[in-house]
């Protein structure tokens, strides 16, 4: 299954009944939770007998409801899952001293694969709002990331910084964090790069960057940050490698796409930014 069991259930809505589809919208408005209640609990709620409620999961591509919660556990382990459970749950286990030729003989396959499943399932409308946003001069853009995220964060804000003004990250401090974070207005976009084994800061910040009438952008993965919730535009990014480390090379690579789109679309203004910036680098002794 592609991205995860509410993402399926939504591509499936114009494959169900009426009555099905009311079971559909009951799982999706109390997901996940409402997956794990009773058959006759969700129709009740549905307004259905319970055999729809059976249909509904079949139509769906599952032998039954209790089919359709096991996938559901399955993707809440994975979502929740850490270096350590996913060291842990490998198959074969791993030999102490083995495996350095075999991880650089599979690494290719392993990142060819991820790089295409990501590019092939990310938005197309996500992807040239994202562009869109981001190459808006009238717009100050934000920048913010994980325990290791941050570095994707000021990767982007890195190249952004060399082609457009008013580019800055989220301040470590809590004084200095405090104090940016009041200054967030209607027209800022902040981008927040946020990967299992969530943030919940990460999810405050987006949350109160939309309350003040800004744009959020999130990167996650297929499980999605509790952020999204709360995002204008959602990139999803594979994650899957040959270790128990979850692979940022995916998002870097879309990263650096989304970079090449600013530029297409800032043009001219891009290319005399970039050579003023080397310019002062060169007289300023820092290049």
């Amino acid at each position: 299954m592609s991205g995860t069991l509410a993402d399926e259930i939504r591509s499936r809505l114009g494959d169900l009944s009426p009555a099905e589809r009311k079971v559909a919208r009951v799982l999706l408005a109390g997901y996940p939770a409402a997956v794990f209640e009773t058959v006759a609990t969700i129709a009740e709620r549905a307004a259905v007998s319970t055999p729809t409620v059976l249909r509904c999961a079949s139509r769906l591509g599952y032998r039954g409801f209790p089919d359709l919660q096991a996938a559901l556990r399955a993707e809440l382990d994975a979502r929740n899952a850490s270096p350590i459970t996913l060291y842990e749950s490998a198959e074969p286990p791993r030999q102490e001293g083995s495996g350095a030729d075999e991880a650089l003989e599979l690494q290719p396959a392993l990142v060819h694969q991820a790089l295409s499943r990501t590019f092939r399932e990310v938005s197309p409308h996500d992807f040239a709002t994202a562009a869109e946003l981001l190459s808006d001069p009238r717009r100050r853009v934000h920048l913010a990331g994980g325990r290791f995220t941050h570095l994707l964060a000021r990767y982007l804000g890195l190249h952004l910084m060399q082609v457009r003004d008013q580019v800055s990250f989220l301040p470590d401090r809590d004084v200095e964090r405090t104090s940016f974070l009041t200054q967030l207005a209607r027209r800022d976009v902040t981008v927040l790069f946020d990967y299992r084994r969530y943030e919940e800061d990460m999810t405050l910040v987006a949350e109160l960057a939309r309350e003040r009438g800004g744009k959020v952008v999130v990167f996650t993965d297929p499980w999605l940050s509790p952020a999204a919730a709360h995002a204008d535009v959602v990139l999803t990014s594979q994650v899957s490698s040959g270790s128990p480390y979850d692979s940022l090379t995916p998002t870097l690579a879309l990263i650096e796409a989304l970079v090449s789109a600013v530029l297409d679309r800032l043009g001219p203004d891009a290319h005399a930014r970039m050579k003023d910036g080397e310019s002062i680098a060169r007289r300023t002794g820092l290049l």
